[in-house]
């Protein structure tokens, strides 16, 4: 009985990593735990506000994602600085995506939405239990880049005509652009100053008290204004109506036949949640040490996307400047993120009626300075001087973004992006050695050009797994190389040292090529292979074409054997008249 006990405990700590650290947990840390969670709360409580303007949601719905995915975040998540939130991103992507399907019902969006976290939550408890961690790494870094980039740029064209108090449009970034141009001139100049001088607070307050909740305090300082200077009266639009209390929770109206229609933009929304929580785990786990495990994190967002939209919210993520505050206020576990969910909880049961005075302009700024990281200028150039391929994928996710929306945005870079990667797959680098002077050692004759070649012999070695889709150019390399020697080589070194699988397509090409060089009056002989392979070419008889592969010749016994064969041979003069 108890070792059943001691099992099922097991199984439960792995599932849930803070049964684990709460068992040691120090008195000590409460108090840092405790502020960070307080400072963390001041932060979502305007994130949440912003982006759920963002996704067309009324601002309740961005409060209670944030309330029901932190209660349950910092139970499962495998890193101690990571904060679940919601995100700019995925704000309007939910919000662009969802128009269409809601088809102008504000009850369907807000189910819609609350559906969509519950299907994100879905598909991360999926990925959680095949242990698809690896997925995040088919997003590459590139795309991220030009997707935020193009989101900042999307955003920018969204909430300037807040800060305007202007009419704005619901299009794409060329169609919002152009409708503010158009009606720059009907500028509200209350809405315009309330905006900027929201701005310049929050650009201060960054330089000069970083990790400070300055947007709380401009927030309040918004309401505070609305109130004393009659803003409402002067045509300054206001936040409106927050409910006070918490929402019905339960399943929200959705149908079996929404699932479909929902399935494209879920999948988006757990990339990139996915994406952005491993890259912040990551980020804390170089800091501080240790290791993220990126599939418990897939389980942490499976809990809170479910939570979320069960509290009807939307599709919830890790955030990085939300997680960086969170770490920068002394929290020394995650259960600073529970703290601030408490907090954000007071302010819905007791203080959410106050919010509805707060100007509009207010909260674009909180939105666009909040945002203003995403447009990483530095990094595009960075790609542009170090890697024009991944220079090539970042824009093209970006104008993607502009011209195509958020959703084929990020898929037409991430394609992109797989499609470069298996462009690189199907032709891997084929190193042409040479010896190290004075050693019986070989490298790249590329990479070192005193290196000596070997008079007769020409020495190969593929740098990558030989696959279905890359072996016709390894072979077409190694016999345009042949063809191309001023003196054919007698033997041909296949050093297959780098190469740590070779499948069925593959051996057989071999092979062949073997026999294509047997006419030329070339010998191919394979050496350095490791287990895998030899098993794989000595077990499919493939001894007579290629020779027999076996682990104790190397490049410099191949080449001695060659050597010796050679002075043994007949020379011309030798033949009898």
């Amino acid at each position: 009985m108890d070792t059943g006990i001691k099992l099922s405990d097991l199984d439960l700590r792995r599932w849930i990593p803070a049964l684990s650290w709460l068992r040691t947990y120090d008195t000590s840390w409460l108090r840092g735990d405790l502020i960070a969670g307080l400072t963390l709360a001041a932060y979502l409580l305007p994130a949440g506000l912003g982006d759920a303007s963002l996704a067309n949601l009324p601002p309740q719905a961005g409060l209670y994602a944030c309330l029901f995915s932190g209660l349950v975040f910092w139970l499962f998540c495998s890193s101690r600085h990571t904060a679940i939130t919601v995100t700019s991103a995925i704000s309007l992507l939910v919000g662009a995506s969802l128009s269409d399907i809601a088809g102008g019902d504000a009850s369907r969006f807000g189910a819609l939405a609350a559906g969509t976290a519950i299907l994100v939550a879905v598909i991360a408890f999926i990925a959680w239990a095949v242990r698809a961690g690896a997925i995040v790494n088919f997003i590459s870094e590139s795309v991220m880049v030009g997707f935020k980039c193009g989101v900042a740029l999307y955003l920018a064209s969204t909430q300037l005509p807040k800060l305007f108090g202007i009419h704005g449009a619901h299009g794409d970034f060329w169609e919002n652009s152009g409708n503010f141009i158009k009606h720059l001139g009907e500028t509200n100049s209350a809405s315009l100053g309330v905006g900027l001088a929201a701005l310049v607070a929050l650009v201060l307050g960054k330089v000069m008290l970083p990790n400070k909740p300055i947007a709380l305090f401009v927030v309040v300082g918004g309401i505070a204004a609305s109130a004393l200077l009659g803003l409402d009266a002067k045509g300054v639009k206001l936040l409106g109506e927050v409910p006070q209390g918490l929402p019905a929770i339960g399943w929200p109206q959705v149908y079996w036949s929404d699932l479909n229609a929902l399935m494209p933009l879920a999948i988006a929304c757990f990339l990139l949640a996915a994406v952005e929580t491993a890259a912040i785990g990551r980020t804390f786990a170089a800091k501080h040490g240790g290791r993220l495990d990126a599939n418990q994190e897939f389980l942490a967002l499976a809990a809170s996307n479910l939570t979320a939209g069960l509290g009807r919210g939307f599709p919830v993520s890790g955030g990085m400047s939300q997680s960086l505050v969170n770490e920068g206020s002394g929290a020394r576990t995650p259960l600073s993120g529970a703290f601030a969910a408490l907090f954000i909880l007071l302010v819905i049961l007791f203080l959410s009626d106050q919010l509805s005075a707060l100007p509009q302009p207010v909260l674009a700024a909180v939105v666009l300075m909040a945002v203003a990281g995403l447009f990483q200028a530095e990094a595009l150039r960075h790609l542009w001087r170090a890697s024009r391929p991944d220079f090539v994928v970042a824009m093209a996710s970006l104008i993607g973004v502009l011209g195509s929306g958020l959703l084929r945005g990020v898929m037409i870079g991430a394609i992109i992006s797989l499609v470069q990667l298996m462009h690189r797959a199907s032709r891997p680098h084929v190193a042409v050695l040479g010896r190290i002077p004075g050693t019986r050692r070989f490298s790249d004759m590329e990479r070192h050009t005193d290196n000596e070649a070997i008079p007769g012999t020409l020495i190969i070695r593929p740098e990558a797994s030989l696959i279905y889709f890359n072996i016709d150019h390894v072979c077409d390399t190694i016999l345009t190389r042949v063809r191309g020697e001023t003196n054919t080589p007698g033997l041909v070194v296949l050093d297959l040292s780098a190469a740590p699988y070779v499948d069925l397509q593959s051996a057989h090409s071999l092979a062949g090529m073997a026999d294509e060089l047997r006419t030329l009056g070339v010998r191919l002989q394979v050496v350095e292979a490791r287990a895998g392979v030899r098993d794989r070419l000595n077990s499919e008889g493939l001894e007579e074409r290629i020779g027999r592969a076996n682990r104790f010749v190397t490049v410099a016994d191949a080449l001695d054997e060659f050597a010796r064969s050679q002075s043994k041979a007949p020379k011309p003069d030798d033949a009898a008249p």
